[in-house]
């Protein structure tokens, strides 16, 4: 340890070595004036970046529920179910049109059902007259015929 304290330089020693490395005079002014512009400049920018810092934290914080749900796993995976869903939906409106047309028909089919007697009834009575019309018709035309033949028959004798 003896060997040690040998080496080491005395305090005021030491202060005039740091003397000597530095310039004999102060700063210039413009240099006091840079230094006095610049320290409250960078104490604002520096204050500045850490708002933006704490913005982003917080922003991220907030937003990372966002992110999350939009992110690009479940976006597609919530369009495929909308789209399923959609589908359920449509098929489902699409059968119960069906189910009501198949109604409607049937209902349709009912109603000329038991209109049916009365219709065949009516039909029947229509083709009846037709029929005795046209029964009518033929005993004319065929007591007409032997006065026409024997109107033919005079014509070719003269």
């Amino acid at each position: 340890m003896a060997g040690r304290g040998e080496h080491r330089q005395p305090t005021g020693a030491i202060t005039e070595s740091v003397k000597s490395s530095l310039p004999d005079k102060g700063p210039t002014r413009s240099q006091a004036i840079a230094v006095a512009t610049l320290f409250p400049t960078g104490g604002l920018l520096l204050t500045l970046s850490g708002l933006a810092l704490a913005a982003s934290v917080v922003g991220m914080g907030l937003l990372a529920p966002v992110f999350l749900l939009f992110s690009p796993v479940l976006v597609p995976a919530a369009l495929l179910m909308a789209l399923a869903v959609t589908g359920f939906l449509t098929s489902g409106a699409l059968g119960l049109g069906g189910l009501s047309s198949l109604a409607c028909f049937a209902r349709a089919t009912r109603d000329l059902v038991t209109k049916a007697p009365e219709t065949i009834e009516q039909s029947k009575r229509k083709m009846a007259e037709a029929a005795g019309a046209a029964g009518q018709r033929a005993k004319e035309a065929a007591q007409a015929l032997p006065s026409k033949a024997q109107e033919g028959a005079g014509k070719t004798d003269k």
